[in-house]
Order: C-alpha cells, then sequence, then structure tokens
C-alpha cells in the first residue's frame, strides 16, 4: 500500500470519529491497568461488568491489596482464566506498592515488569492512560493490518512495527483505537462488512464481501446471490432426468430405423 491510501484511510477515520476512545471503562491509569489486565482472552463488555463493582470497593493498588485475593476472585469470577487473573492482580498491586509508590510506572520496562502484564498490555497502558505512541497488536489490529495491506506481517511485532513506521505521523497517537474499532465491528473475522465500509476503496483486499449474500466480490463488481443447496440439488436431478428421457428416446428411434 501506497503512503496516500494510507493517509486517505486514516484522514477518513479521523474525520469520522476524530476522538476515539477504550471501550473500557476506568478512571485513572491505576483502573485502566488492572482492566487492560484482565481483558485477556475476555471482552470488554464482561470486563466492565466485573470492574464496576471490584473498582467501586478498591480503586488503588492499597485498597486492592486489602480487599485480598478472594474477594478480587469473586468479583472477576464471571472473567476467563479468572483465578490466575486474579492473583496477577495482587501481585501487581504488591509491586506498585512496594517499589513505585502506589504509582503506575509510565515506561515499558516497568510494566512489562509486573505480574500478568505483557507487550500489548504495556502498549495499551502507555498509549491510552500516558498518551505515548505506542501500537498494541491484538486479533482485530493483527487482521485489520494484513487485509487493508496497511501495515502486512507474518507476527504481532512485525505488524506492530510496521505500523509505527507506516501509520502518517499526524494519526499515530490515536491509530491503535481507529485499528481496534474498525476490526471490531466493520473488518469483522468471517464476514467482512465491506458493503458498509468507509475505506472499500482503499482497502487492498482483493476478496471483497457483499454482507447481504455472504459472498466474496471483486471490489466494484456486485456479488451475485450464491444458489442454496436445495435449488443446486434439484437442478442436478432435472439434468439427470433429461438426460435419461434423451437416452430412451434415441434408443427408440434407432429401433424405428432397424
Amino acid at each position: 500500500m501506497n503512503p496516500k491510501k494510507r493517509e486517505q484511510i486514516f484522514s477518513y477515520w479521523k474525520a469520522a470519529n476524530p476522538e476515539p476512545k477504550t471501550e473500557l471503562e476506568y478512571n485513572s491509569p491505576f483502573e485502566l491497568l488492572i482492566s487492560v489486565l484482565l481483558s485477556a482472552q475476555a471482552t470488554d463488555v464482561s470486563v466492565n461488568a466485573a470492574t464496576k463493582g471490584l473498582y467501586a470497593e478498591a480503586d488503588t493498588p492499597a485498597k486492592m491489596l486489602a480487599l485480598g485475593e478472594a474477594k478480587v476472585r469473586h468479583h472477576i469470577r464471571t472473567i476467563g482464566l479468572f483465578n490466575t487473573k486474579a492473583k496477577n492482580v495482587i501481585k501487581t498491586c504488591q509491586i506498585l506498592q512496594d517499589e513505585h509508590n502506589g504509582i503506575v510506572p509510565d515506561t515499558r520496562e516497568a510494566l512489562e515488569a509486573l505480574p500478568g502484564v505483557g507487550r500489548k498490555t504495556a502498549n495499551v497502558v502507555l498509549n491510552t492512560a500516558f498518551r505515548q505512541i505506542a501500537m498494541a497488536v491484538d486479533t482485530h489490529i493483527f487482521r485489520v493490518s494484513n487485509r487493508t495491506g496497511i501495515a502486512p506481517g507474518k507476527d504481532v511485532i512485525e505488524v506492530e512495527k510496521k505500523l509505527l513506521k507506516f501509520v502518517p505521523h499526524d494519526y499515530l497517537l490515536d491509530a491503535h483505537h481507529w485499528l481496534i474499532l474498525h476490526g471490531r465491528y466493520v473488518c469483522v473475522a468471517r464476514n467482512p462488512k465491506c458493503a458498509e465500509c468507509g475505506i472499500v476503496d482503499l482497502c487492498e483486499f482483493k476478496q471483497k464481501t457483499n454482507r447481504k449474500t455472504g459472498v466474496r466480490a471483486k471490489p466494484g463488481v456486485k456479488a451475485k446471490k450464491a444458489p442454496s443447496k436445495k435449488r443446486v440439488a434439484n437442478g442436478k436431478q432435472t439434468v439427470r432426468k433429461k438426460t435419461t428421457r434423451t437416452k430412451l428416446k434415441t434408443k427408440a428411434k434407432k429401433k424405428t430405423v432397424k
């Protein structure tokens, strides 16, 4: 993809959504850190539902430690891997208290040293809480980057590096949010909603999809409705019947000739 197309894509996204936000609900860098930590293999909706009650009781590392692992586990029991996550929350809070005076650090090295915090989580916190240029590549961003041609790569690290290199600088700070929202609601995994996509003419995905029929089509070409299995089956039966009748007529003619 050439730079002009990338500029047009991000310009469109910015015009449509000037101030993109994460869908995780939080009121402080600490709450964001915990929410992102909990969001692994879970939806933002499920995390928000669980943390609503949790943050009402504990919205600082000290309060979370006082609450204890058992009660943390109870609050997040509806989220996948809640046992492991509850342990990581408590361990993270202990480190924040002991080594950072209860404050979430704003460096990658310090964040990735926390239990349960990997590169992606650190990038989200750096970008969203501290407004640093960072690119957290999740499944949605990986798919959109490869499918559209914005920043194709074989793994998340390669995609992250290419996004940081190729996304126009003026859009880098919010690129993460635009990409993830596009992947979550438009460029979905199984049947991308190309008919509703605002960048369909800029996207380099070769097999565009007609959302109404679920049939893939070339860019600018209206997809034809796929025939039903019943019609196909009936079609085969009809052909067989016609073939049989033709054979019988041919045999009858041969007998008459003789």
